[in-house]
């Protein structure tokens, strides 16, 4: 038997260990609290990865999901955010193999494509920028994503993408160069 206890706990009164324990033990209260708790942050990974918000939505619900299929897999005294935030950047990464099989061209072909455009980025909100990044292709926004936001390196991302690492950097350069297009004509 479930038992039932109201979500709108204040913090105090749960502990991250104790909300994870009890995610462990599928109780329908603790998953709630969880999603409700970190769906703001994890939600903005999504939209990072995502053309629109509802290829976002379906990210987020997908990461959640193997959330709790893999809590028992998460070790108690680590980060749960940045636990999470690992399933829902890898969530989006399988959602862009499955929607997309386009490679890029050469990388000698990216460094003919460039722009001596001022730094519009600085002016922009980051809503604009957002939304710049949710204008450039999958392979694009991927990389740009992994690389830049997410620290990985061309040799990472190659391997997690199934390209090589020149292809990596040739979807960074090109996908820099679009959103500085993309920017300066937003500016």
């Amino acid at each position: 038997m479930e038992t039932t206890v109201n979500v709108n706990l204040n913090a105090d009164d749960w502990s991250e260990d104790r909300l994870v324990r009890a995610c462990v033990r599928r109780e329908r209260w603790a998953q709630r609290a969880l999603y409700e708790t970190y769906y703001g942050r994890l939600m903005g990974v999504c939209l990072r990865y995502a053309r629109e918000e509802s290829e976002a939505m379906d990210i987020l619900h997908e990461g959640f999901i193997k959330i709790f299929k893999n809590i028992r897999k998460f070790e108690l005294g680590t980060s749960l955010t940045a636990w999470m935030r690992r399933i829902m950047v890898n969530t989006a990464i399988d959602f862009y193999r499955r929607n997309v099989r386009r490679r890029t061209d050469d990388l000698d072909d990216a460094y003919a494509v460039s722009s001596d455009a001022p730094d519009a980025v600085s002016r922009m909100t980051t809503q604009e920028i957002l939304a710049a990044v949710q204008q450039l292709t999958p392979a694009y926004r991927t990389v740009f994503n992994l690389y830049v936001v997410e620290g990985y390196s061309h040799k990472e991302i190659g391997e997690r993408m199934g390209t090589t690492e020149s292809t990596s950097r040739s979807n960074l350069v090109k996908a820099r160069n679009r959103l500085k297009e993309l920017l300066t004509r937003e500016s």
